[in-house]
């Protein structure tokens, strides 16, 4: 079969990188490696096509040739092809030298019995040269680039092989030195750097000296230099890019490398070398560069570090992260040998200085003050020698970086962190004075992150802010008593106002030490049970106590739990309930529990309720403590399967399977509910027979919503009114959509049924939520604000709203009176609705006529407008 051309090329390329595995495991794909290195040397394909198919090999080497042979055959036939090139510039040479480099590296093919390795390998040193060999096989206009491309191809080979070019460092060195301006300074000197350092490393392990490698010339022809000894006993797993620099000589074994005078001559002039053309390389290289000397210069014994000096003095200023993270890494390294005091608390100025920059971006800053937090081993020597003062963050230094409650989150957790560590070291804070020292702003802002959660329906992300740096700081000043004690008296006034943040407490709780949650749990405690038991927030203080309940208090737990027990009308609060009985019990609870199980037992309504009370009364009344923590904690036992008790013929089998049924629930959208951070529908069950264990899963058609958790019901009746069903909404743009539902249930007679229930609706009007309100004399301003606020980014558009015989007043009463900011009935009022995620719609009905009322509005999103045009144009007809 002759050539594929190129139309067919770019549909068998496409199908392959839309399923690589599927289409090499078709009968299509078993010639395709083949047809491409075939196709390679036609004459009727562009060189663009044939870039094409080279590009598909460096991407997918191991699924064209999967196994060393393989390899062997495409990386010999890549060399021909090279070989077969025409003198003539080509844009093939470079594609066609890193095909054959990954394709051996990726098939494992590399070694000194493979023949493609032995040509592939004189031919790049060749080229990285510029010698002979390399200016036989291309044109002088791409000796530059080709040379370049070599020591990439030579770098990669010494990655896998570490050790291959030892031999090489001579000459390596040798074309470092010729000082050509215009030669591939770079990849020239990565190569070096990393040929070296892994020459140390296997030389240490070895317990062998450098010998002449240093210093050795060979021959850039032939079948020389390369050292597949030392390449087998150097280890393929280092990782030259990022060392661990703590662990470096214990892993590496270079704390036994001792090097003669003449071998530590030569090693710091190779070094030396090096680092005087690192200016000429590029930040991200530079980086690498001083990682792989850092790394290699560690472990020499007897080696100062004075070779970075020169480095050291340029970098300390830089404004690039990377190279700044290299500077960091060498204090962490080095320490004092190689950073005196001045040049520590220069490091140290730079990076306050640098993290305060108004236009940083958030990655950048939070750079910054991590650098910050994890400065390494702040102890310099003193000039005479002995050990100074620890160079320390000082308040004055940190003005700037004190967290601000307008910062971005994670910004703000960054910067409360370095306070925290401000704190820690502020043993003086009576002669600094209050009002000035970072405790006090500590307080401050606690009390701030406080205030904003306990607000009444704030958005989520306050609250959970708040209880994040509650946990940073409770972590970071745990031996603090001073700190601990209005951190728990601020929690704890912050459950008060606010007891839906239950949960919250409950994961905090979980997270926090001994120092911190003993004497929470103590004070939550006592807030708990010091509410009277009808309480509207009943469902999070039973929540609460199940997490703070213990032995301690037991008469007024009691109490309130006996108060509680009236209000406990619904088979959740019931279940609430249970449970602090339940972390009473596992505590060692005693007498009083008994005949509060007692009445439980008797009062309760749902069966299963009466059902565990009675259980627990049994318990607590037949088992010693030891027995009673065993019964009452998880099962250790597997379940006994119900298959050896029912044979086949009872239906056994379909009792195991999920049965497809019609569904004898009805499902209706209710009044809205319009409070809260997020839209909440409310739905409306109804049943036809006995439904058990409901679980109603949702599905957003499209993306305009999040994905949705499904709502559970454990029991419903037909006659007995059931609760409605709250089912949060978290809209990705404000727009209609619909929700399919599926039911998953059990029957009275105990098999488990799925049903499809007709779709419903989410109208636009169902994302509408109200701004908070402010107080009586400030709306106006408010609502200017906010109407100032939507341009110059949003629009401005004006229409006409018809109005039915009740007029706008009954309009606006029926349909959008949650939203009003300013009224002024019965012809103008002023209207601010928030629609999620982020977005906002104001309206100004004013000046309203007998059969109509011209509407201004404006928004900060140009796709809501005609879904605001349909909905007010259909509020006459609903009203």
């Amino acid at each position: 079969m002759g050539p594929l051309s190129r139309e067919t090329w770019a549909q068998r390329l496409g199908a392959f990188r839309a399923s690589p595995s599927a289409f090499i495991a078709a009968p299509e794909g078993e010639d395709l490696g083949r047809d491409l290195l075939s196709d390679l040397r036609s004459e009727k394909l562009s060189e663009q096509t044939k870039v094409s198919l080279l590009a598909l090999s460096l991407e997918y080497p191991t699924e064209l040739w999967p196994d060393a042979p393989a390899a062997e055959a495409a990386a010999t036939s890549l060399l021909d092809t090279l070989d077969f090139l025409p003198p003539r510039p080509s844009a093939l040479r470079r594609p066609l030298l890193l095909a054959a480099t990954t394709a051996l590296v990726a098939g494992d093919a590399l070694g000194p019995t493979s023949g493609a390795s032995l040509r592939l390998l004189p031919l790049l040193l060749g080229l990285a040269s510029g010698g002979d060999l390399g200016r036989g096989i291309a044109p002088s206009s791409e000796q530059r680039s080709l040379q370049a491309t070599a020591c990439e191809c030579l770098r990669e080979l010494e990655s896998c092989k570490p050790g291959l070019l030892g031999g090489c460092l001579g000459l390596l060195r040798g074309l470092l030195g010729q000082g050509d301006p215009m030669g591939p300074i770079q990849p020239l000197s990565l190569l070096l750097a990393l040929a070296l350092r892994n020459t140390l490393v296997i030389r240490a392990r070895a317990r062998a000296g450098l010998q002449d490698l240093l210093t050795a010339r060979v021959s850039s022809t032939g079948g020389g230099p390369w050292n597949w000894t030392l390449a087998e006993e150097g280890d393929a797993h280092l990782q030259p890019h990022v060392p661990t620099w703590p662990a470096a000589e214990e892993e590496c074994g270079l704390s036994v490398l001792e090097p003669s005078p003449e071998e530590a001559r030569e090693l710091r002039a190779a070094m030396a070398q090096l680092l005087d053309t690192s200016y000429l390389l590029t930040p991200v290289a530079q980086a690498q560069l001083l990682w792989l000397l850092g790394w290699a210069l560690r472990g020499l014994r007897g080696q100062p570090p004075v070779l970075f000096k020169p480095q050291l003095v340029r970098l300390l200023g830089t404004a690039q992260l990377t190279l700044l993270h290299a500077v960091l890494a060498l204090k962490a390294a080095f320490g004092e040998a190689l950073f005196t005091a001045q040049d520590e608390a220069l490091l140290l100025r730079r990076l306050v200085v640098a993290a305060q920059h108004p236009a940083l971006p958030l990655p950048a800053h939070l750079f910054y003050l991590h650098c910050l937090l994890s400065f390494p081993e702040n102890c310099p020597l003193g000039p005479a020698g002995e050990e100074a003062a620890p160079l320390l963050l000082e308040p004055q230094l940190c003005r700037g970086l004190l967290p601000s409650l307008l910062l971005d989150p994670v910004a703000l957790l960054a910067r409360l962190h370095l306070l925290c560590l401000l704190c820690a070291e502020d043993e003086d804070e009576e002669e600094k004075g209050r009002g000035q020292s970072p405790r006090h702003f500590l307080e401050e802002l606690l009390a701030g992150l406080w205030q904003g959660a306990a607000l009444n329906g704030g958005p989520r992300v306050l609250a959970t802010l708040c209880f994040q740096a509650s946990y940073l700081v409770a972590h970071c000043l745990a031996g603090q008593p001073t700190v601990l004690t209005p951190l728990t008296q601020g929690l704890a006034q912050l459950y008060r106002a606010q007891p839906t943040l239950a949960p919250h407490f409950v994961d905090l709780l979980d997270q926090v030490g001994s120092e911190l949650g003993e004497p929470l749990r103590v004070v939550l405690r006592q807030e708990v049970v010091s509410r009277p038991g009808g309480d509207e927030a009943l469902r999070w203080h039973l929540q609460m106590l199940a997490k703070v309940a213990d032995g301690d208090a037991q008469s007024a737990t009691l109490s309130f739990l006996q108060a509680a027990a009236a209000h406990c009308t619904d088979w959740d609060l019931q279940q609430a309930l249970l449970r602090v009985c339940r972390a009473l019990l596992r505590a060692g609870v005693g007498g009083g529990l008994a005949d509060l199980l007692q009445a439980l037992a008797r009062q309760l309504e749902d069966p299963d309720g009466r059902d565990h009370a009675r259980l627990y009364y049994i318990l607590l009344g037949h088992l010693s403590g030891p027995k009673l923590g065993v019964a009452l904690g998880p099962s250790l036992a597997a379940p006994a399967l119900v298959s050896s008790l029912v044979a086949e013929n009872q239906g056994f089998a379909a009792a195991l399977m999920v049965q497809e049924a019609p569904a004898p629930i009805r499902l209706s959208v209710g009044p809205r509910r319009v409070e809260g951070p997020v839209p909440v529908l409310q739905l409306q069950v109804e049943v036809l027979e006995p439904v058990y264990s409901l679980e109603l899963r949702f599905r957003v058609e499209g993306q305009l919503c999040a994905p949705l958790g499904a709502v559970h019901v454990p029991c419903l009746c037909p006659g007995r009114p059931a609760r409605p069903l709250l089912l949060p909404l978290q809209p990705r743009r404000p727009a209609p959509t619909q929700l399919d539902i599926r039911a998953l249930y059990t029957t009275p007679t105990g098999l488990t049924c799925c049903a499809h229930l007709p779709p419903l609706p989410v109208n636009f009007a169902d994302l509408f939520l109200p701004f908070p309100q402010p107080p009586e004399g400030a709306r106006l301003g408010f609502f200017e604000q906010l109407w100032d606020s939507c341009l110059p980014k949003g629009t401005e558009s004006r229409l006409w709203c018809p109005l039915g015989p009740q007029g706008l007043e009954a309009l606006v009463s029926c349909h959008l009176e949650p939203f009003v900011v300013v009224a002024q009935p019965p012809t103008s009022y002023h209207i601010a609705i928030r629609l999620p995620p982020d977005s906002r719609l104001l309206l100004r009905l004013e000046a309203a006529q007998a059969d109509g009322v011209p509407v201004v509005l404006r928004t900060d999103d140009w796709a809501v407008l005609p879904l605001v045009g349909d909905y007010l144009r259909g509020l006459s007809a609903a009203v």
